[in-house]
């Protein structure tokens, strides 16, 4: 059995997502171009160079200064970074849909389609925003049923 272009993508997505560190929520993205290539890939976690062990994963702290919200690079702004060249025109695998702030880095680079599997900020304010920049900017979007990856050596 062979899978389908779309759970390839996002079964790369799922597995960039097993890289983050982050505790609560692992979130990975896959740039392909319009001719199926990988073109990026990113997972969430601190800038290079901020070390893992010192700077914080938790939040909800009342000191904003201890909760991960102030360091975390998102899946797809380093998918983004992380990419190979030019991504105007391609297709974003992400495990989550993307808040306000990746969708402004989205459009702003060009990509036409986002294909994701979870939307747990459904209804929040960033959700409505996000949704609202990325049907401003004729981004489409569409929510895949949720895959899983399983690994043998066979």
């Amino acid at each position: 059995m062979h899978i389908t272009w779309d759970e390839y993508f996002m079964g790369v997505a799922l597995l960039s997502a097993k890289r983050s560190k982050d505790p609560s929520t692992q979130v990975g993205a896959c740039v392909v171009n319009q001719d199926k290539r990988i073109i990026g890939i990113g997972y969430n976690g601190f800038p290079n160079g901020c070390s893992d062990d010192i700077f914080p994963w938790g939040k909800g702290n009342s000191n904003e200064l201890l909760n991960k919200y102030q360091y975390v690079v998102h899946a797809e702004a380093n998918a983004i970074l992380n990419s190979s060249g030019n991504i105007k025109g391609s297709t974003v695998y992400v495990t989550l849909f993307p808040c306000n702030e990746c969708a402004k880095l989205l459009i702003q680079s060009g990509v036409k389609h986002i294909v994701y599997m979870t939307e747990i900020h459904k209804g929040t304010v960033s959700d409505i925003a996000s949704k609202k920049m990325l049907d401003a900017a004729g981004i489409t979007y569409e929510k895949m049923p949720e895959i899983e990856i399983t690994l043998t050596n066979k």
